[in-house]
């Protein structure tokens, strides 16, 4: 079973991920299904325009970690299934980056899990986002960032 996994955007999509974990081992016990869904911001955290991302990944290790996180959090107590799944690729603002879904007995067993998971996935996860921001003369520039930076 894939727990973490890094897709090339447009090959995963939201119903995907809520018919796969519905069809995860033990999903008869889970009460709660808990989704945060990452998108396209449209200006960064000093207020820039942004027009655009692109997210690369070191994707073996990637999805080594993402599994390894999923792995963890899902030993907690009232937990059934978490999933992580970033994309990849040239995305627009608005456009989905990622899901963490977070499946266990009841609601107030998902919402710190599916919190930590959004937290750790940003820490040690090797994804790099490049935001493609628009300045006042209408020039386009890229700058590398760290996920936890923003």
């Amino acid at each position: 079973m894939i727990h973490g996994h890094v897709h090339i955007k447009g090959a995963f999509n939201i119903q995907k991920l809520v018919d796969l974990v519905k069809k995860s081992e033990g999903f008869e016990k889970a009460g709660a299904l808990a989704i945060f869904i990452g998108v396209v911001r449209g200006e960064t955290s000093a207020g820039e325009k942004v027009q655009g991302l692109e997210i690369e990944a070191y994707e073996e290790k990637a999805n080594e970690m993402l599994s390894r996180i999923c792995s963890d959090l899902k030993k907690r107590e009232g937990i059934v299934d978490v999933q992580i799944h970033h994309f990849v690729g040239d995305f627009n603002v608005g456009e989905d980056l990622v899901y963490v879904v977070v499946a266990g007995s009841h609601r107030e067993n998902v919402f710190p899990v599916l919190a930590e998971a959004v937290e750790r996935y940003k820490k040690e996860a090797p994804l790099f986002k490049k935001e493609l921001t628009v300045g006042e003369n209408g020039q386009v520039r890229g700058v590398w960032v760290a996920e936890k930076e923003s």
